[in-house]
């Protein structure tokens, strides 16, 4: 069985071995076992179902999300040799009737299809007539009520466990916590021994969390770096979204925006564009980006503070699928502390989940305000580890300390004195000192706290604050006007007065400049090119753009960047070298073997 499958890995996928645990999923699924598979993005999770549904008799049927991710993941298998198809309600009848005609005369190898789709009215039942090798289930951490894409018709995905009892059953992710899991293997009936847990470490993401200072600048001076590169922005509003596209485009970037709001048209149109394109950015709410197969995502930016680490991790697992250095940066503030708890707290949630939901927020703070390794933080709250990376923020450019305790002490104080109904920025006047007419209105020019905070600057003391907030020494009148007040836990502390380490505001920049790390790198992703073949890389991804082209398929499903690199180092003259290159399987080479041999002899 497991030559059976390396000789598939080699012959249609161009790789000569298996990654990780990858050969004992495949042969466990194989071998007709159930199977709950958590690989961090990017890691070749679709190949412990891919080939399983190749060798196994019968067609592998998957359950996928989103529509846009279903068609890019048949293209790319089609591309491959292998016979894929999608079922989705968008299909003309008459191509609806060749797809079940195929399907019913085992002509296919993978069928995808969404969940919404598989349970429509004889969806299932038609299915029931077929011999199927094994049933996907892709995404899986939208099944549980406690992962952050839950979607309802997941939930409705356990009459497969009834309907296929005798069928392999594999559910994958690369998000999901304790609870997360716990919920998917109930749900599908698949027993603990079944799990296969690789890890969650993307060691080619560098991480990096700044304080908002200017938005819109340090998005700016981050692009700096990546120049003709595609990207992700992350905003939390649409009206963020369209302004930010707006601003980039006026700044000479190639943004698209991606919203629920939007027309489906130009939302599916953007989303084309984004998939086809080698230097797009697309500037996005959250809903876009689940199942983004896209592998030459070089950075992904969130201008502001995402739900939970679940997510923050998802959304930056999209950069980098392909292996090669990806960049990301997460810009928060108070006010992001804030929006993020009070749509926790006027939700319709039951008390649970926003109890759960509150305890994800404070995580997320713990690793924004951590002076440790973004990464081991990180993986500690998914239950994985690691040594310091060096490869964050935290451990290019360690944070500095220093005793807040005092200046903490002040800060509740101020709060107290000023009646705890007022936000961050007129508690940080009060404790400057600061005359104006409000402070002279409310009589606080003449309460003890006016002016001990002079020590510090406005810009440090709202960086207290937000620690303060992070805490939950302060709370937010999130229903109100942002006013800030003490919490019971503030309470405590202005009572015993222990020792608080608070991190020292990062200095601000100035435009353009980078410190430490951050002075030499550029385009890391170019770096894995030496100089003498960076020419020839270009000219292939140019062969590699008209073939997509031609095709009305997005370029990596052509080949990836990670290929297209060792092409140019390697320099094959023939069909038999091209074929030792990683990524270049049989069918490929027959496709494009010459047109790209030409390319590399134009070079020689």
């Amino acid at each position: 069985m497991r030559y059976k499958a390396l000789e598939i890995l080699k012959t249609v996928y161009g790789y000569e071995a298996f990654r990780g645990p990858q050969a004992d999923i495949i042969e466990h699924v194989v071998g007709g076992n159930n199977a709950f598979v958590l690989m961090p993005t990017g890691g070749g999770k679709s190949l412990c179902y891919q080939i399983p549904a190749i060798v196994r008799s019968g067609m592998g049927l998957v359950v996928s999300p989103l529509l846009a991710l279903m068609a890019d993941q048949v293209a790319a298998l089609r591309q491959a040799g292998v016979r894929a198809a999608a079922l989705n309600s968008d299909l003309p009848a008459d191509e609806r009737g060749a797809l079940w005609r195929d399907i019913h005369g085992g002509k296919l190898d993978l069928l995808y299809v969404a969940p919404e789709t598989l349970l429509r009215p004889g969806v299932l039942e038609q299915l029931e007539r077929v011999k199927l090798s094994l049933v996907a289930i892709d995404e899986a951490h939208c099944l549980s009520q406690w992962g952050h894409d839950f979607r309802p018709s997941y939930r409705q995905l356990d009459a497969l466990v009834e309907r296929f009892a005798d069928t392999p059953r594999m559910a994958l992710t690369a998000t999901a916590d304790g609870p997360t899991r716990a919920e998917i293997l109930s749900h599908l009936s698949i027993a603990e021994p079944d799990a296969f847990i690789a890890g969650f470490d993307r060691p080619n993401i560098r991480y990096a969390i700044e304080e908002k200072d200017n938005p819109r600048a340090q998005l700016k001076d981050f692009l700096k770096r990546h120049k003709d590169e595609s990207g992700i922005v992350y905003c939390l509003s649409k009206r963020k979204t369209e302004e930010t596209a707006a601003w980039l485009r006026d700044q000479g970037y190639d943004a698209l925006a991606y919203h629920a709001g939007m027309d489906k048209a130009a939302r599916e149109a953007n989303q084309t564009r984004f998939q086809r394109g080698e230097a797009v950015i697309m500037v996005a709410t959250i809903a876009f980006g689940m199942g983004i197969d896209k592998p030459d995502v070089r950075f992904v930016v969130h201008i502001d503070l995402p739900g939970s680490i679940e997510a923050f991790y998802q959304e930056t697992g999209r950069a980098g699928r392909d292996g090669l250095p990806a960049d990301t940066l997460m810009l928060y503030g108070s006010e992001d502390i804030a929006l993020r708890s009070r749509f926790i707290e006027e939700s319709d949630a039951p008390d649970e989940r926003k109890r759960m939901e509150r305890q994800k927020l404070d995580a997320l703070l713990g690793l924004a305000e951590t002076a440790d390794c973004r990464r081991r933080v990180l993986l500690s709250y998914f239950g994985d580890h690691c040594e310091p990376c060096g490869n964050c923020d935290t451990c290019t450019e360690p944070p500095k300390l220093f005793d807040g305790t005092i200046a903490a002490q002040k800060a509740l104080s101020c709060i107290y004195r000023t009646g705890q109904r007022f936000g961050a920025a007129y508690v940080v006047d009060v404790l400057l000192g600061a005359t104006n007419d409000r402070i002279a209105q409310f009589g606080h020019d003449r309460i003890s706290t006016f002016g001990i905070g002079t020590e510090h600057d406005s810009r440090t003391w709202r960086a207290i604050l937000r620690q303060l907030i992070a805490l939950r020494l302060v709370d937010v009148d999130f229903a109100g006007h942002g006013g800030l007040s003490i919490s019971e836990a503030g309470a405590d502390f202005l009572r015993d007065k222990p020792t608080l380490m608070l991190r020292v505001p990062s200095a601000p920049r100035a435009r353009g400049e980078r410190v430490g790390r951050d002075k030499v790198r550029r385009g890391e992703a170019q770096s894995a090119i030496s100089e003498s073949d960076r020419e020839l890389f270009q000219a292939l991804r140019q062969k590699r753009v008209e073939i997509a082209r031609a095709q009305n398929v997005p370029p990596y499903v052509i080949f990836h960047d990670k290929t297209l690199i060792e092409l140019a180092a390697a320099r094959p003259s023939s069909r038999r070298e091209m074929a030792d290159v990683p990524g270049v399987g049989e069918t490929k080479l027959d496709r494009y073997g010459p047109a790209f041999l030409a390319v590399i002899a134009e070079h020689a």
